[in-house]
């Protein structure tokens, strides 16, 4: 990038990753720093620091991660979330994780983002609790409890980005068929389907941790060049819909 090492100020904290992160999160929490990015720390110990109390970094919105990806099959960029940071998440932390998502959307330019809550199928059904749980973000999202965008659900995934697979199973949805973001129902199906997406789909990604007061960039010690920097764009279009709306 041309740039020079002696311009840039380095915090030396020496062979202690659990002191690196903590000074990270206290740059952030200062002000001195506008987003922070994992680099060779092990995730436990950045996100410890960035989640701790003391921090100063978190809100009162449920931490989550998204994914911002590309799929040659599909004809716009799209959000898949929470696909590494929540395990098994509550009706409300879903709550979060969608509005997280959605003003995600907003700062990349999308006016008002289709919400596609994923289950196995389109039907609700009271032996599978994810199918409720779609149910019931779709009736909040109706009674602005989650606002600024669409939300349908339970949708299965070929609903969710095919109109085709939509219409012939008689699913009338403004979201199937052309979803901005997908909300999966627990960590094991987000993390397969973002490896299927990028390992088989050839998917572009980039990655963020939302619902922190300055950008969180979880990237992997494996990403490709490409994939961290696609995750710094999209972290600083987040950065400044976060500063636009705190002023």
């Amino acid at each position: 990038l041309g740039l020079r090492a002696g311009s840039l100020e380095i915090v030396d904290t020496p062979d202690d990753e659990a002191l690196a992160a903590r000074a990270a999160a206290g740059l952030a929490r200062d002000g001195a720093v506008g987003m922070l990015m994992k680099g060779s720390l092990h995730t436990d110990h950045f996100m410890s620091a960035v989640v701790a109390r003391e921090s100063g970094l978190r809100t009162a919105r449920r931490i989550s991660h998204a994914f911002v990806m590309a799929a040659a099959a599909y004809p716009k960029l799209f959000i898949l979330t929470d696909a590494a940071v929540n395990i098994a998440p509550t009706l409300q932390e879903k709550a979060d994780i969608a509005q997280s998502a959605i003003d995600l959307a907003h700062a990349l330019g999308v006016a008002r983002p289709k919400v596609a809550v994923l289950c196995a199928t389109e039907s609700v059904n009271p032996a599978m609790p994810a199918t409720l749980d779609a149910a019931a973000l779709s009736k909040m999202a109706d009674r602005q409890q989650i606002r600024g965008g669409q939300i349908d659900g339970p949708l299965a995934f070929d609903n969710a980005i095919s109109r085709q697979a939509a219409e012939q199973k008689g699913i009338v949805s403004p979201v199937a068929g052309d979803a901005d973001i997908l909300l999966v129902p627990d960590i094991e199906a987000g993390n397969m389907l973002y490896k299927e997406l990028t390992w088989l789909a050839g998917a572009a990604t980039a990655g963020l941790v939302l619902g922190t007061r300055v950008p969180v960039l979880l990237t992997s010690r494996s990403d490709a060049v490409q994939a961290r920097v696609d995750s710094c764009a999209v972290a600083a279009l987040y950065a400044r819909a976060l500063a636009a709306g705190a002023r």
